[in-house]
């Protein structure tokens, strides 16, 4: 059978635990496998169920295209690769989604991964369906040097443009994710990780968005058993043990409840259902509980017809049992920004044991499962003609704020913006508008987030804020049912930096980002302008020819900035260091200019590098032009061969090297930039034949637990890394930091060293000092 779409079963022993663990494991024979005909029947039969049209000859030809075309390829589990997108269609059909959607499911890794091209798939299936594929087909390979959180952003770029014009094209690349993450057990655990991170930072996240519960409860649950294994099966351990009794307890909840509403004459379907398990553990992360501690282990729900029944469902309830006082939320009256609906209440039941109840009806059942595919508008009639009954406007509000982030950031502002907006375990606040309106923040927002969500307009000309009609102070965190009123003036000066540290949202914060960068444009641009022409007058090189059109271009390409214009201002306002645009610059005018060397030049010993003498120091850097003075590296970014770096001439200290992106340097501030100067490794240093170990330092961000510091401190002994300092500390939440000081040859080994840390358990990110 292919990989089900479920959890592991729980056990109750160590030994169970680890038979589970062996058998999520071990490789599959060709006999565990579904045949590919009987997955495409198993399609096939849950289209028929939901689709009023018979005619599925565009999905049968799909298949027939895709399974031609992936012929002989395997997949790493061993299995025909056919089975993949079969698996992604069924996903789809699930969803109930149209035939074009599905059609593209099955032929979404064509283009990609065999050699059809998007002109021959447009000509056979049309227009529709190869915008589809070619929105879920990943960018190409980059170059081997290039950033892989450059490349991530890219393909985000991508995927949200083509969300866009098309939000198909989303729900497609999620059921192909929630395919590869059924079946992960057949990466390498270092790729598990990258992958089960990546899921639980952008894709269940944006399931969440659009509402899907479907998918984003199965992606939060496989993410959380590769990220840390130990506390799923742990978890699914202490959920199994008493489950009998815990089944009996629900079963009589169930049997009271349906005979009361049944007396009321409410029809109702009444159920009980276990929480998930990313759902338990993010609840005991946010309020710091153990999981004996966390009382909602699992929810009884009650069906009903309309929004009447569900209040009067909610009353009979609240009469049957004692409700938990603040434990009541009203998501009908208030749906979360996905549109979810729902009351939800938690009671205490005879027994003592405390236990949640959520109330909905059908329709909202159904948009709670399936999300934003719930009222589809591409569904298609009885008829075959297709229609457009719900336009679902304000979950795609989200969709266009991140479209307008991705015009105004470059790529790593950005992916910032973006985890940091789908971050899963932030908690939400319900605010009001002096007219009624109903706001959603993250938790701990401030007046200032309030305003930046009516308009940017209202953020930038606040000068005070009324909650609940008193004054209050601009960090005043908001609390749930507060009535807030801006404070605005024409006068204002607009915001101030320091509101970048007290705001909560991303929206905020970007909105407070662009006022800087927007109104400070012009200037920016021309101090950036000044910056490049002064290094490169520093240097002996030539503005105008360094900054041709083609290598402009490809500068701004690189870091991911709209035009040159941009880059400018980048530099201007420090974002960018000018050392890195003029390098980038110089490196395409090499390019360009490599076959210009004569044989004159050669037997000269000619050089294509800048002008002036060169110096190379003892810590193995070449300095350009500058004779007889001291270098060292500098302490509070510690740069190692690989890294990108710039010198600081010094008062009476000679020079001093700063990695580019060390935050010292790129505050430097504008009057001291004339004392940078150009500087790289010599080649013995980079690729390390020289011997000489340099000193790094890393910050660990981890969950706290016994063994910790032993299990990193173990990698590092292994790989015989001279260990020079450590320090730990532990905050209320049990997030520990941890910066550890030590010796290493240069960039490649430090960056193995990071990724094997990064598969500790419990470890969260890891971060190099940058001053």
């Amino acid at each position: 059978m292919t990989q089900p779409a479920g959890l592991s079963a729980p056990s109750e022993t160590d030994d169970d635990r680890m038979l589970i663990r062996q058998a999520d494991a071990r490789p599959k024979t060709m006999e565990d496998f579904t045949s590919p005909d009987d997955l495409y029947r198993e399609l096939i039969a849950s289209i028929r169920k939901y689709h009023p049209s018979d005619d599925i000859t565009l999905v049968e030809k799909a298949f027939r295209v895709a399974d031609e075309a992936h012929k002989n390829q395997k997949r790493k589990s061993g299995e025909p690769y056919i089975i993949h997108p079969l698996c992604v269609a069924i996903i789809l059909a699930d969803l109930e989604l149209d035939k074009e959607t599905i059609a593209a499911g099955l032929l979404h890794d064509v283009v990609e991964d065999t050699i059809m091209t998007l002109d021959e798939l447009r000509k056979e299936f049309g227009e529709e369906v190869a915008l589809l594929v070619d929105g879920v087909t990943k960018l190409g390979q980059l170059s081997y040097s290039a950033d892989k959180l450059e490349m991530q952003a890219e393909n985000l770029r991508k995927m949200f443009l083509a969300m866009a014009k098309d939000i198909r094209v989303i729900l497609i690349k999620l059921a192909d994710r929630l395919h590869n993450m059924r079946t992960l057990q057949y990466m390498k655990p270092e790729k598990q990780k990258e992958k089960a991170r990546e899921t639980l930072d952008i894709y269940s996240p944006i399931a969440q968005r659009l509402g899907i519960s479907k998918v984003k409860v199965e992606l939060d649950d496989l993410s959380l058993k590769y990220l840390e294994p130990d506390v799923y099966y742990d978890l699914v351990e202490k959920v199994a043990l008493k489950r009998s009794e815990r089944q009996a307890f629900v079963n009589g909840i169930v049997k009271d409840v349906s005979a009361k509403m049944k007396e009321a004459g409410i029809k109702a379907e009444v159920y009980g259902r276990a929480k998930h398990f990313f759902s338990i553990y993010k609840k005991m992360v946010n309020q710091n509980k153990t999981i004996d501690q966390i009382y909602d282990l699992f929810a009884v729900r009650i069906i009903v017809d309309t929004v009447p029944d569900c209040y009067a469902a909610l009353g009979i309830i609240h009469e049957m049992y004692k409700p938990v006082p603040g434990r009541f939320k009203d998501y009908i009256a208030m749906p979360k920004e996905n549109m979810y609906q729902s009351l939800h209440t938690t009671l205490i039941a005879p027994n003592g044991s405390p236990f949640e109840i959520q109330i909905r009806t059908v329709e909202m059942h159904r948009v709670a499962e399936y999300g934003i595919a719930a009222h589809w508008k591409y569904k298609e009639a009885s008829d075959g003609r297709k229609t457009s009954p719900q336009q679902e406007e304000e979950k795609m509000n989200w969709l266009r704020q991140i479209l307008e982030w991705q015009q105004e950031s470059d790529n790593k502002e950005f992916l910032s913006l973006l985890k940091s907006d789908l971050n899963l375990f932030n908690e939400n606040v319900y605010c009001f508008t002096p007219a009624g309106d109903v706001k959603t923040l993250p938790n701990g927002s401030t007046p200032i987030d309030f305003a930046y969500s009516i308009h940017s307009a209202v953020g930038n000309r606040m000068v005070g804020a009324r909650v609940n009609g008193k004054l209050v102070t601009i960090d005043y965190v908001i609390q749930n049912g507060d009535r807030i009123e801006i404070i605005t003036s024409a006068n204002s000066k607009g915001p101030s930096r320091d509101w970048l540290s007290i705001v909560k949202s991303t929206q905020a914060k970007n909105k407070i980002n662009q006022w800087f960068k927007q109104e400070r444009k012009e200037d920016n641009i021309q101090r950036g302008k000044e910056a490049l022409q002064n290094y490169c007058r520093a240097k002996g090189l030539n503005y105008s020819e360094l900054t041709k059109p083609d290598y402009t271009e490809a500068a701004t390409s690189k870091y991911g900035f709209r035009d040159w214009d941009s880059v400018l201002a980048a530099v201007g306002h420090g974002g960018l260091k000018e050392g890195q645009i003029v390098n980038k610059l110089q490196e395409c005018y090499a390019k360009d200019h490599s076959n210009q060397v004569t044989d004159a030049d050669i037997l000269n010993g000619s050089s294509q590098k800048e002008p002036g003498k060169v110096t190379r120091s003892k810590s193995g850097i070449i300095i350009h032009g500058i004779d007889d003075v001291s270098v060292r590296l500098s302490k509070c970014c510690s740069p190692v061969p690989g890294d990108e770096i710039v010198g600081f001439i010094t008062r009476g200290r000679g020079i001093t090297i700063h990695r580019t992106d060390c935050v010292n340097v790129v505050n430097l501030p504008q009057s001291e930039r004339s004392r940078l100067i150009n500087v790289e490794w010599a080649d013995d240093a980079r690729t390390g034949d020289g011997n000489k170990l340099y000193m790094a330092e890393i910050r660990i961000f981890a969950h706290n637990r016994t063994g910790l510091l032993v299990d990193i401190t173990k990698i590092l002994t292994e790989r015989k890394i001279d260990v020079q300092g450590v320090t730990s500390r532990t905050n209320r939440q049990g997030l520990a930091t941890i910066t550890y000081e030590f010796q290493v040859p240069g960039k490649a080994a430090l960056r193995e060293l990071i990724e094997k840390i990064r598969q500790v358990d419990s470890v969260i990110d890891i971060e190099r000092a940058t001053g």
